[in-house]
């Protein structure tokens, strides 16, 4: 004999401003088997959990229905409360009357029916529950960093503080990211090397992290606690445990016209390279592409000069299989590419620059040695034009539909030091809004109006053309005083959006974890658990998550670690119970739950069983590995013969609450 008990949600307003709840609470306390139906205002409060306590140790409850939000939020709370007097917690359902039901109707009558008709659904379910039993996982003591940026690094450095190992892989030859890019920082104005630099030296020397540069993750399998990554370490041609850094074999190499990457292509770097002088690991990698020994067989003049006979052309790609416990996603960001904009004139004029090009014209250790020199003649600019939101808050297929939160303070960084360095140099800035809103960050940006008289002109910029004299027409509009403006610019600026890293998307496909629309990662709640990816184990550090500065970049960098850290922790993992099982007797072995199943968790065995007629046969059927398997349902929905069925969320308990639904 069922005894369950609803209790019903107001969640303050959230619920109780569009849900009649006493109306839901009278309505499901005529359910049968429901012995108790109540409402309260707050239920995942201490006072409203102790509430359900009370009822379950006071009218003996089999089975409880929370009517409130979603079970992403309160699901767990409502389970351990259930479990601490002694109710199994996955006897626990709960009704989503809000973001289901509340939130998304206007009238009260139509969310009460349909609030009412959510929490039946619940209570129709319980009947059908059944008390499951939580096993154990052990944890691995090993965490895994994808992205060698400022966010990777403060992510290693972090957890290895801690004392746990941690692998860092960086799909290029260095560890750094784009802040190894970068002049000056907002808005202190630092040397961004001098931040960074002893922080990646840092990483090299302590003995927890190991850095795989130059390498690519190429498979992931597993789940929390117990993953298993494959690595691809990429072939430099050149023995890194060797390499000494000396750079004798970049200085002797004849091809010498190669885009430089990390200058932006602004100049040309050998087919040996290494990208800067503080890289780490400071070890030379040969460009196949434009190597003449590796494409013609004729040169080898860097094997020739190496003392340490650190050069290897017959290097192959590597393959390196590791176990962790957790995963730390920081894949960075990246300009987007300005093909489309022909409006900006960007393929067209070589003083037409994006930003962070023009860090590299500004950086010491850039293509012009730290002086401010236009790419096309080499002189110095006396007009420079910043155009804001390129690619940024569009509405149409060129552009990203958000805001790029960085640009507007890397763009007043720039006219400051543009201004402080070079006085005679008149800046204009055109702008949508200014946007800024982290601490100091207005003051900055002030500071960049008032005390260094850039003018910043509210409107857009229509048309970007080079003109025979070398100068560039800025066509503009200044809404402030309705003007169209002409300004001939020696230099242009443009400030392009930033989108996630190209190799986000296929990583979050081996992850298993979720993305939006603009492939940033999605973490498990906006409020709550901002670094947690919805996939268990998973978690999420800098601008792979989002637009970031860097103060934000290195805080959650930080906050990653420490979740992943509350991981490492752990000797073991309590696993998810709602797992899949298979029906021996109904499994026809056709594999199709095994080709669907996303983590793995479903092979196949040939068991023996007794026909009627006493002789036995070897059948091929579906075995579940419950600690892999993670509950989606897939292989449920795919099986044709309905052996595969989930525990929590049996066949029998989904068409019990479709039929109350239809009553």
């Amino acid at each position: 004999m069922q005894r369950i008990g609803v209790f019903v949600c107001h969640c303050g307003t959230n619920i109780a401003a569009t849900v009649d709840v006493k109306a839901v609470a009278e309505a499901l306390g005529h359910e049968p088997g429901v012995v108790i139906s109540q409402d309260y205002q707050y239920m995942c409060s201490e006072s409203g959990q102790n509430l359900v306590k009370d009822a379950i140790k006071e009218h003996n409850l089999t089975g409880i229905v929370i009517c409130s939000c979603s079970p992403r939020m309160h699901e767990n709370t409502f389970r351990k409360a259930a479990a601490s007097v002694g109710l199994n917690p996955y006897l626990v359902e709960i009704a989503n009357i809000r973001e289901q039901c509340s939130w998304i109707h206007k009238e009260i009558a139509t969310a009460t029916e349909k609030a009412i008709i959510l929490g039946k659904a619940a209570v129709a379910k319980v009947h059908l529950n059944a008390p499951l039993t939580a096993g154990e996982s052990p944890v691995v003591k090993r965490a895994l960093v994808i992205g060698g940026g400022i966010a990777g690094i403060q992510t290693a450095l972090d957890i290895a503080e801690a004392g746990f190992d941690v692998d860092i892989v960086e799909k290029e030859p260095t560890i750094g990211g784009k802040m190894a890019q970068i002049d000056k920082t907002f808005p202190t104005l630092d040397c961004a090397a001098c931040i960074l630099t002893p922080k990646m030296v840092e990483c090299s020397q302590n003995e927890k992290i190991h850095i795989h540069s130059f390498s690519e993750v190429s498979d992931v399998k597993g789940f929390v606690g117990n993953f298993t990554v494959t690595i691809k370490k990429k072939a430099r041609f050149v023995d890194e445990t060797k390499c000494t850094g000396c750079g004798l074999c970049t200085e002797k190499c004849p091809m010498k016209k190669v885009p430089n990457e990390f200058n932006m292509g602004l100049d040309n770097r050998t087919a040996i390279y290494i990208p800067f002088a503080q890289a780490v690991p400071k070890v030379a990698t040969i460009d196949p592409n434009h190597c003449m020994m590796l494409k013609t067989g004729k040169c080898g003049v860097c094997s020739k000069v190496c003392s340490v006979g650190a050069i290897d052309y017959k290097q192959q790609d590597q393959f390196i299989e590791e176990k962790y416990g957790a995963i730390v996603v920081a894949t960075g960001f990246n300009p987007i590419k300005l093909d489309k904009y022909d409006e900006f004139a960007y393929n067209q004029c070589a003083d037409v620059v994006t930003s962070l090009e023009l860090e590299r014209l500004m950086n010491a250790a850039g293509p012009n040695g730290g002086t401010l020199l236009r790419p096309s003649d080499k002189t110095h600019p006396h007009k420079i034009v910043f155009v804001q939101c390129v690619g940024s808050r569009c509405d149409d297929s060129k552009g990203k539909p958000y805001c790029s939160k960085i640009c507007c303070m890397y763009t007043a960084k720039h006219a400051m030091l543009i201004r402080e360095k070079y006085p005679d140099t008149e800046v204009y800035v055109f702008y949508i809004d200014v946007r800024t809103p982290g601490k100091n960050f207005d003051e900055f940006y002030r500071r960049a109006v008032e005390q260094y008289n850039v003018h910043y002109i509210k409107g857009m910029v229509g048309k970007v053309t080079p003109k025979s004299d070398g100068k560039i027409d800025v066509q503009a509009s200044d809404l402030l005083s309705n003007e169209q403006l002409h300004i001939d610019a020696d230099l242009v600026v443009l400030a392009a959006a930033i989108e996630p890293d190209k190799t986000a998307r296929p990583l979050a496909t081996m992850l298993t974890t979720q993305m939006d629309t603009n492939d940033f990662f999605t973490e498990a709640h906006p409020k709550l658990r901002p670094v947690e990816s919805a996939t268990a184990g998973i978690f999420l550090s800098g601008a792979c998550q989002g637009p970031k500065d860097i103060p934000e970049t290195v805080a959650q960098g930080s906050a990653a670690a420490a979740k992943a850290i509350g991981l490492l922790c752990k000797n073991s993992i309590t696993c998810n119970p709602c797992v899949a099982h298979s029906d021996e007797l109904m499994c026809n072995g056709c594999s199709s739950c095994e080709k669907v199943c996303p983590y793995g968790a479903i092979t196949y065995i040939d068991k023996e069983f007794r026909m009627p007629d006493r002789t036995t046969a070897i059948r091929r059927v579906a075995s579940v590995n419950p600690a892999v398997c993670q509950g989606c349902g897939a292989c449920t929905v795919a099986c044709p013969s309905g052996a595969m069925d989930l525990n929590g969320f049996s066949n029998s308990q989904i068409m019990a609450e479709v039929d109350a639904i239809c009553k």
